[in-house]
Formats: structure tokens, sequence, C-alpha cells
């Protein structure tokens, strides 16, 4: 079996190496490339049986799916697909499937990377070096991370191995996710409800990924109850927290904020949150090890031809 058309969307061809280009090509009998703000977008995908988009650059909505008669597979080059309706695509017996774990190494080393950066005040100490300043007596408060108490939101994949690590340091860890981790609490890991666990984290990792039942779960409500002096940390979707109700609690100046995917930002919530002192912004660079970029490309084809064999795999709906 071949699909007729791949249409890709979002994708340029940089997003994969020529290797993987030659894979998808050679199981389709035409692929057609259009940029996210295409105009041609829904012509072209009348005839597409397999759509592959960039959920960051393209949200496939319910007037996509049905522009497309004849569609069979939805490939997500991310482990986010909240940007495609899923649900509705079920309905057309239309197979959605992402790429999880790929950059599960790359983002949770990340995570303690940025912490650490911060909490040690690792670039300041090396701007003052380069100064020519060699003393260490403005840095005796810094922190530690053993026995603070350390609190992930989503025990997925991600979460899991950001949870391991933590402990590692010898942090208290604590987590809530949609569903108990029986294995993960075996290892000393606690379970506490949401409120409880931003009210009492020294520092809080947002793991979840976004669906329409996320949007927003670090709401107003929520950022009040984040401890005094806490860290919020996320390096997943933005769409996970309310930067209106996180701008009102990053004026207070009592925690601190960290998080990447400012590609994902627009302008204006890119100044809206700058202008914080505590508030430090990363490019997206949770997911650019060489090794996540390998996985990333091995799984997205991996997916398009399990699919075309019979055998779909990490299908999200």
């Amino acid at each position: 079996m071949k699909f007729k058309k791949i249409l890709t969307i979002g994708l340029s061809e940089s997003s994969l190496s020529a290797d993987y280009w030659k894979k998808i090509d050679a199981l389709a009998s035409k692929r057609i490339s259009l940029a996210k703000e295409d105009s041609n977008i829904k012509t072209q995908l009348k005839d597409t049986d397999c759509l592959l988009v960039n959920p960051f650059a393209f949200k496939v909505e319910k007037e996509h799916i049905d522009a497309a008669h004849g569609l069979k597979y939805i490939g997500v080059i991310s482990t986010a697909y909240g940007k495609v309706d899923y649900n509705y695509a079920a309905t057309k017996n239309i197979a959605v499937c992402n790429i999880p774990g790929y950059s599960t190494e790359a983002v949770a080393e990340l995570a303690f990377g940025v912490v650490l950066e911060h909490i040690r005040e690792l670039e300041r100490a090396k701007r003052q070096v380069k100064a020519g300043d060699y003393s260490e007596s403005t840095f005796f408060n810094t922190s530690e991370i053993m026995s603070k108490k350390f609190g992930i939101l989503g025990l997925g994949k991600i979460g899991s191995r950001v949870a391991e690590l933590a402990k590692a340091f010898g942090a208290d860890v604590y987590y809530w996710s949609k569903n108990r981790k029986k294995e993960q609490e075996d290892k000393g890991i606690k379970y506490v409800e949401v409120e409880k666990l931003l009210s009492m984290c020294d520092f809080i990792s947002l793991h979840l990924a976004f669906t329409n039942d996320t949007r927003s779960f670090i709401n107003d409500a929520r950022i009040k109850k984040i401890k005094h002096g806490a860290m919020l940390l996320n390096l997943a979707p933005n769409e996970l927290v309310d930067f209106e109700a996180l701008d009102k609690r990053l004026s207070n100046g009592d925690i601190w904020y960290i998080a990447d995917h400012t590609d994902e930002m627009t302008p204006e919530q890119i100044k809206l949150l700058s202008k914080h002192k505590n508030c430090i912004l990363y490019p997206p660079i949770g997911y650019t090890t060489k090794e996540a970029t390998i996985a990333k490309q091995e799984i997205f084809v991996s997916n398009i031809e399990g699919f075309i064999k019979g055998n779909p795999i990490n299908k999200v709906n």
C-alpha cells in the first residue's frame, strides 16, 4: 500500500534529513509541501490521504478535516497534539499519531540545567570572571536542590524522568497526574492534589500534554496558590498557563517563572513576560540535542510506515 498524496504543512525540507524525506517519498505517489499561511491549503487537502503537520505552525481543525474527503492519516511531528482536532478525526476514522518519548532525556536534563543555572547564579558568575573579578564573596546566598520540595505536574515519560533526577539530587519529590502512578510511588514519589503541590513545593515543573482539558491548567486560582519564593518551570506548551494571571503574580516579585517555547509566543506575550526580572525565557531548546533529533525523525517516519502496514503506532485517538 502507498498513499496517493502526502501533504505537509509547516514542515520545511530542513525539518527532516534527506534520508528521512526519501523514506517518506517512498510511501506515496507524490508529496506536496505548503507553508502554514498558504492560501491553497484547503484545495490541496481535497485529494490528500496523508497529512503531515508541524502543530506549532498549523492548527488542524474540523474545517480542514472536512475538506480532505479521503484523509486517512495525520502525522504530528511533535509530542504535543492538542492543536489537531483528534477527537473529530476519530469520528472520520482518521488516525492521528504523535511522537512521544523522543526528547525525554533532553528535556529532563534541560530542566535541571536551567534550575541549576538560576539557583547557583552561574550566568552572573561567568560574567564576573570575564570582568576580572574572581571573588566568591557574593555567592553565599545561592541554594541547593537537595532537601527541597520538588513538584511535578504530569508524570508521563518526561515527568517521570524529571522525578527520577530530582530524587537523585536528594529532593523530596511530589507529583500530580491524571492517573496515579503506583510504580513511581513505590520509588518514593509522593502523590498530592494540584493545589497542595503548588502551595508546598519550592520547585514546580510542568510536564502536561496540551489538550482541551489542560488549556490554562495553571489558571488564576492556581497561580495564586504557588508558594512564596517558588520557581515555576514550564518546558511544556505555553497554553498550559494563563499568562494574564501569571503577569499579575510575577508583578508581586515573589515567584520565578522559567520557560522555553518562546517561538510559540506572540510578541504581546513576550513583552508581557519579559518586563519581569523574575521571568527567564529561553528559545525552544529542550528537544534540540543530536540524540533527540535522530529519535524524532525515526519515530515520525516509523509511525507512517506502521500505519501503511496496518499496524499504527503512537495513535492518540
